[in-house]
């Protein structure tokens, strides 16, 4: 007499022999490029509506740099981006068009305010400068980030925005491509820190020189690899912050 299959074996063929599941295909990636809806949503074409951004928040040495910029969404060069998604050739190539075909402002804030204020404070400081510093005063003004500077107009903060808002793209290439080429006029007066490529960032090339040749008037003092070299006895994270600047 034969005998009756056990159930966990019998469960088991039926398994096996269930087709399966195919795996739904991974759904392709979305690349966000900044567009002029947000200028739109805020009055333009018919308002002045500028895109700030800033540059150089987090080297060692060298000012921060921010632009203002309002763009003719009808004259627009093609490509905008964040700088950060950019070349050096491509962002230079926008740089020029953009020069040809938008309202520009740009605005510094030197080493000597960074270490004054620290360098959030000086960023909202850079940011006021280019906004001033523009041909036409704007009725909005869109900022990259989540803080919104002194401005002499309404204004709103969007995080990533330089990768969401032409404007605020616009602004990032600027500001980079300026402060790009002051860190490479430094880099000529002050050999062996490598600030013509690494822009006074803390790379290791960097790191080794300030190491070995010492600080430059154009370092940050207040940022610690190079408060550090100057004052070793002060404990490591005491950076200086001022809540209220008086020069906002």
């Amino acid at each position: 007499m034969a005998r009756a299959p056990k159930k966990d074996s019998a469960k088991k063929d039926a398994q096996a022999t269930k087709p399966r599941a195919r795996a739904k295909p991974a759904s392709p990636m979305i690349l966000l490029k900044p567009d002029y809806a947000f200028e739109i949503e805020h009055g333009a074409p018919h308002l002045l509506v500028c895109g700030i951004d800033e540059a150089g928040r987090g080297p060692l040495a060298g000012p921060v740099v921010a632009a203002a910029v309002i763009i003719d969404a009808e004259n627009c060069p093609e490509g905008l981006n964040d700088s950060k998604k950019l070349d050096e050739a491509r962002r230079e190539a926008l740089f020029a068009k953009l020069s040809q075909c938008a309202e520009i402002g740009v605005g510094i804030a030197s080493v000597e305010e960074i270490d004054e204020i620290n360098i959030l404070w000086a960023s909202m400081l850079a940011m006021s400068r280019a906004f001033e510093a523009l041909g036409k005063t704007p009725q909005f003004a869109l900022i990259d980030g989540n803080r919104i500077p002194k401005l002499a107009c309404p204004a709103r903060a969007i995080v990533e925005g330089d990768a969401r808002v032409l404007s605020i793209a616009a602004a990032s290439i600027i500001a980079k491509v300026t402060r790009d080429r002051l860190m490479t006029d430094l880099a000529a007066e002050h050999r062996g820190y490598g600030w013509e490529t690494n822009r006074g960032y803390g790379t290791p090339e960097h790191l080794d020189a300030l190491t070995r040749l010492g600080p430059t008037p154009h370092h940050r003092r207040s940022f610690a690899p190079v408060r550090n070299i100057l004052s070793p006895e002060i404990p490591e994270g005491l950076d200086l912050v001022v809540e209220n600047p008086l020069t906002l």
